[in-house]
């Protein structure tokens, strides 16, 4: 029989993978009594850990949550995971930076030496891709004040900061009335997706302008939120489509660039190589000066495809930028 210590962590673990456990079955896999398993688990009831007994023909034992929480076992691979977790935290936009460092510091210290040789070689540089215009750090009270109301299917009422701000003067609205299905992230930014009941549609709503007020109203029944999938409607929404699947405008080039320079700074289009220093781009875009600009920022030759709408694009462009630099003083030769 294993030590009584071995034994109380051979058990701990058994009782976190699996939320009921039936007493003959724990003392099976611990080639134990079932006398023993009772002892062994008011042991653990003294550590804090809040076990209760299940009722029924076999009767067994279940994990609860506690009051606190009490040391956990993990094994190798969820220990590698959550220390690569904790390292990628710090893109997150939840206000969790320094928490994330110290638990990933607690953790490494009770890890075997194996594991943490490991963790020390897998070292992680979380980058977060830049966003359009200025990004700010949501408050994880907020991002818990949204996921809960979520959670409960509760009527949320807040406070929104537009992204253009109100006129001197203007009196601010009334705070808006969402049913709210679901907390995203997109872009390194949180988001909420609901339902408006004030405008009766569905938005998306960022978080870090988002502030909850209280209580919360009454509960609700979901609906169906359109097409079904939260991924695809988000994409759909910043996409700036309307159910067709796409942007409103979508075009087709050819660059005397390699697709892989191409491809390190295309983020939705398609990138197909057809030489060494020669590739396909199909790319969309909300307007097609705007897709036509997107393009010419890769600053090699470039062949327009179609359709002729991005080809008068182009054109539209090169009038402009001409005009543009013979208003302006004459460039230095170089």
């Amino acid at each position: 029989m294993p030590k009584t210590s071995a034994r109380l962590l051979s058990l701990l673990s058994l009782l976190q993978v699996q939320r009921d456990w039936p007493g003959a079955l724990l003392a099976e896999r611990l080639d134990i009594s079932p006398r023993t398993v009772r002892r062994d688990v008011d042991r653990l009831r003294e550590l804090g850990y809040p076990i209760v007994a299940t009722k029924g023909p076999d009767g067994g034992y279940r994990l609860e949550a506690g009051t606190q929480l009490p040391p956990l076992l993990f094994d190798d691979e969820q220990a590698v995971a959550l220390a690569v977790a904790l390292q990628i935290a710090t893109t997150s936009g939840a206000g969790i930076e320094e928490a994330a460092a110290r638990a990933l510091h607690t953790v490494r210290q009770v890890m075997p030496a194996r594991l943490r040789h490991r963790i020390d070689t897998l070292r992680i540089t979380a980058v977060q891709r830049p966003a359009i215009g200025p990004s700010r750090q949501v408050d994880s009270g907020v991002l818990l004040a949204l996921s809960a109301a979520v959670h409960a299917r509760e009527v949320l009422r807040f406070d929104y900061v537009p992204a253009v701000a109100p006129a001197a003067g203007t009196a601010e609205g009334p705070p808006r009335r969402v049913q709210p299905h679901h907390l995203v992230t997109w872009g390194g930014r949180w988001y909420l997706v609901a339902w408006d009941l004030d405008r009766e549609d569905w938005r998306t709503f960022r978080a870090d302008r988002i502030t909850p007020r209280t209580p919360t109203g009454p509960r609700f029944t979901p609906r169906e939120l359109p097409g079904g999938d939260v991924a695809a409607f988000v994409a759909a929404r910043f996409q700036g489509v309307d159910g067709s699947g796409g942007w409103p405008c979508r075009g087709e080039v050819i660059l005397d660039l390699p697709a892989a320079t191409v491809s390190a700074y295309t983020r939705d289009g398609v990138v197909e190589e057809l030489g060494p220093d020669r590739c396909r781009l199909v790319l969309g875009a909300w307007s097609w000066p705007g897709l036509a600009a997107t393009i010419g920022r890769f600053d090699a030759d470039i062949e327009v495809v179609g359709p002729a709408e991005l080809r008068a694009a182009f054109a539209r462009l090169a009038r402009r930028y001409a005009a543009a630099a013979a208003d302006g003083p004459t460039a230095p030769p170089g």
